[in-house]
């Protein structure tokens, strides 16, 4: 597998590493969401910006990136819109998704962009553009309603990585403990015998609390930990999550 470098920070080896998301309506929560941060052990900062109201004025999302690349400083910053189907604030047209996406690529002001990879079939060709400005591409699946089977899960994220993407995501929903079992062995599946890139993996809600600590035993890189708002059910605070997985690396 090959590790992913942004900025200083390499996916994919070690430790996952610890994204903590940013969600607010206005412009001022956002950015005081952003100065919390600075003093808490997060190594990647995601910007949920199907929160902000003023989500479709490119000149609005540039003004808050480079404020937000002032008070983080060289820590990476993904940019998110959660389309309403996959767990976010609002619906969108495909169109209107991948000219958002592509317009925030082209600032030059994002390390990380999510592209949700079932969302059309052109999305191969979106994932292109966006890296052609220099911007790395998390492909992304959310399933609220259910885990998927073990085949499943691995399909989806090999299909992630033939679409070109730099990290691969899914996130399940789990109604037993058995789901939480299948999410962890289909992880350890994609690690071993299929990733060329880094794995992101969870099970959501708190049966699947042990999936965003126990990455880097199954082969997932990066979990997402809370500092206010969680951004899916699940999150735990950064710095607890934080001090779990320097033990569990301590044991590994």
């Amino acid at each position: 597998m090959n590790p992913v470098v942004i900025r200083d920070l390499k996916i994919g080896e070690g430790m996952p590493k610890i994204c903590v998301p940013i969600v607010g309506i206005k412009k001022c929560d956002i950015l005081e969401a952003a100065r919390e941060l600075r003093d808490v052990s997060a190594d990647i900062v995601e910007w949920r910006a199907d929160w902000f109201e003023s989500v479709f004025e490119i000149e609005s999302i540039e003004s808050i990136l480079i404020e937000l690349r002032k008070l983080l400083g060289d820590m990476p910053i993904l940019f998110t819109f959660r389309t309403k189907k996959e767990g976010g604030e609002r619906e969108i047209s495909y169109e209107k998704y991948a000219e958002l996406l592509i317009k925030v690529a082209s600032t030059k002001q994002v390390d990380l962009i999510d592209v949700e990879a079932f969302i059309s079939e052109h999305v191969a060709e979106l994932i292109d553009e966006i890296k052609n400005h220099g911007v790395k591409v998390v492909g992304s699946n959310h399933d609220f309603e259910k885990t998927p089977n073990r085949e499943e899960i691995v399909r989806r994220l090999c299909d992630m990585q033939t679409m070109g993407a730099d990290l691969l995501k899914i996130a399940v929903m789990p109604h037993n403990e058995a789901d939480v079992l299948t999410l962890l062995q289909a992880t350890h599946e994609m690690f071993c015998k299929h990733a060329r890139q880094p794995i992101i993996t969870m099970s959501m809600s708190e049966q699947g609390v042990v999936s965003r600590v126990a990455g880097e035993m199954f082969g997932s890189s990066v979990t997402f930990g809370t500092v206010q708002k969680a951004s899916a059910p699940g999150q735990l605070p950064v710095e607890e999550l934080k001090q779990i997985l320097e033990i569990l690396h301590r044991d590994e």
